[in-house]
């Protein structure tokens, strides 16, 4: 077996264990989850695969293959569950990995294209994307194989028709809207164009590849706007034209330009902390600035590159240039350009190893320091060292019951090995280290090991103490069928809020009381909303019959139950 085919297999098993073993241990505890999740729960419940109502009264924010495709995975076990809900984009980012590994191993070896694919995997941002129930991964997972397949249509001259990229484009907008067709072709317009080819009749080309991706959306959007006629009109234009232009109803993830940089920083944690201990061991030379010509010798250098490189600097900062233009801007947003980063990345790090491994055995120990310190603080509140005197902050009580789900959780046979594999991988690479082999590999063991063990054990444990799950059990027990309604006091038009954790858990039951105002049932609101329910609903008798006796992570209010019936006015 030659050496490309072996690491793709390494690849394979490594995006295995890292994505799929553990994706569905960690109950839903933020409201994004469960608000595209309960999309899938609703066809599979009403049969609307088209424009499904979910929470009563909302039609989805995005297009729905991802629903669909939650929905197709739903099927096999028979419900909707957290595996389920967020196995597309493990999926989606597994075949992205598969296939980036395959297209620069051909075009620049196997060791790179490998470096670049663990890189791409094991960064914070795309590995909490790949294992999340939202449509992002799989948004830039279509959008890059978009992209490398109109590459090898460069290369074959664009003659013929990319139909494989073209199915790629229909599925980026089928996830989340045109711009999964416009950035992919923007990028791949401009390379060609600087590449030489003339400008007419290149926008021909790539103005019948974007027709051509719009065909399979089309029959989408013209089936919705039958079922949802202006609604649903307005809900696209608001989500693909206002929010470019900053012109949405309602505020939404607007932020500075700086920002796109400062996530891009950050979402590349563990990488960007070994970028910056090089900085400390490279040799510097004074630069020398020359004006004069600047922009000839610099465009002379891009003429020079090699063109996969080329090709995938362009892709990176068109993508990221486009993103820094509207109002709205969020981390996920940037998850496109990350595998032509890690490219770049990935070849600094061969850099390094061949000329400053020191850079790789420094970063290393670090990695080590901080398992090691993990599995201290870990084993010292499991002994009883933290006492509940020391915990502060604003929400002491739900600190405390962190500490306490760490401290009584059960540990299996599985717990402890996840428990002992940062130990494995120190160990592994103190070996190196005594052979003097390479590190990237047990840099890389490393990195997966600490991703293996905060999946499977230390984010589960933690993080469904905060989840409503519980909360929606109890509920389900006082109210096991028919509606339960919800109340918000303040709600935006155009984004309405509703209890999405609760509603999910409840099996899409949760509906808003102002839509339907129903003589009596069942009343869901937080502590805060009784007095406003009661003066805008003052014929209406509340019973207290519910307390949940902690915030909800949707909203961080105590949750109560009542029984609500109407008086005679």
């Amino acid at each position: 077996m030659d050496e490309k085919k072996k690491l793709g297999i390494w690849l394979a098993a490594i995006c295995f264990v890292v994505l799929f073993l553990f994706m569905g241990e960690t109950s839903f505890h933020t409201k994004g989850e469960p608000r595209e999740a309960v999309v899938a729960l609703s066809m599979l419940k009403d049969g609307n695969w088209i424009l499904p109502v979910n929470n009563g009264v909302d039609i989805a924010y995005k297009p729905p293959l991802f629903h669909w495709m939650i929905a197709a995975a739903s099927t096999v076990v028979g419900e909707v569950t957290e595996y389920t809900a967020r196995f597309p984009s493990a999926l989606m980012l597994a075949i992205m990995l598969l296939a980036g590994y395959a297209f620069y191993a051909r075009r620049r070896g196997a060791e790179v294209a490998m470096v670049a694919s663990l890189v791409t995997l094991t960064n914070f941002e795309v590995h909490r994307a790949g294992v999340n129930c939202r449509v992002d991964m799989v948004l830039a997972a279509f959008m890059v194989l978009a992209l490398y397949l109109l590459y090898i249509w460069y290369e074959r001259g664009l003659r013929g028709v990319p139909w494989w990229a073209i199915l790629c484009l229909s599925g980026a907008a089928l996830t989340k809207g045109p711009v999964g067709i416009v950035l992919p072709c923007g990028a791949a317009f401009l390379f060609c164009w600087m590449k030489g080819h003339r400008f007419l009749p290149l926008v021909g080309r790539y103005a019948g590849v974007v027709l051509a991706a719009c065909v399979l959306p089309m029959l989408w959007y013209v089936a919705a706007y039958r079922q949802g006629g202006e609604r649903f009109l307005s809900l696209v234009v608001e989500e693909n034209v206002l929010r470019f232009v900053g012109k949405m109803t309602y505020g939404s993830h607007e932020n500075p330009a700086y920002y796109n940089l400062v996530t891009l920083v950050a979402g590349f944690v563990p990488y960007t902390l070994f970028l910056v201990v090089s900085l400390f061991f490279l040799k510097y030379k004074k630069p020398v600035i020359q004006l004069k010509g600047l922009w000839g010798r610099f465009t002379q250098t891009l003429q020079a590159m090699d063109e996969t490189r080329l090709y995938t600097l362009i892709c990176a900062v068109v993508i990221f240039v486009f993103y820094c233009i509207p109002k709205s801007k969020r981390s996920v947003y940037l998850l496109p350009m990350y595998p032509f980063v890690a490219y770049f990345i990935a070849e600094y790090f061969l850099y390094l190893k061949r000329k400053c491994p020191q850079v790789l055995k420094v970063s290393a120990y670090i990695l080590s320091g901080a398992s090691l310190l993990l599995l201290a603080l870990f084993l010292f509140i499991r002994v009883g060292g933290v006492q509940e005197a020391w915990i502060g902050g604003r929400h002491p009580e739900e600190t405390w019951a962190y500490v306490e789900a760490l401290r009584n959780v059960p540990l299996g046979v599985v717990p402890l090995l996840l428990i002992a594999l940062p130990i494995v991988a120190i160990y592994y690479f103190a070996l190196h280290v005594k052979e003097k082999r390479e590190l990237l590999s047990p840099l890389f063991a490393l990195v997966v090991s600490i991703y293996l063990v905060l999946d499977g054990f230390y984010q589960p444990t933690v993080l469904n103490v905060k989840s409503d799950k519980p909360m929606a059990r109890e509920i389900a027990t006082l109210v096991p069928q028919g509606r339960i309604y919800s109340y918000r006091s303040v709600n935006t038009e155009g984004n309405r809020m509703h209890p999405f954790t609760v509603n999910f858990y409840l099996g899409d039951r949760v509906v808003p009381f102002q839509d339907f105002m129903p003589e009596e049932g069942y009343l869901l609101m937080g502590e805060h909303e009784r007095e406003p329910f009661l003066k805008q609903f003052s014929h209406y008798t509340l019973e207290d019959i519910y307390n949940s006796n902690r915030r909800s992570c949707d909203d961080h209010s105590v949750v109560h139950l009542y029984r609500f019936r109407q008086t005679n006015m």
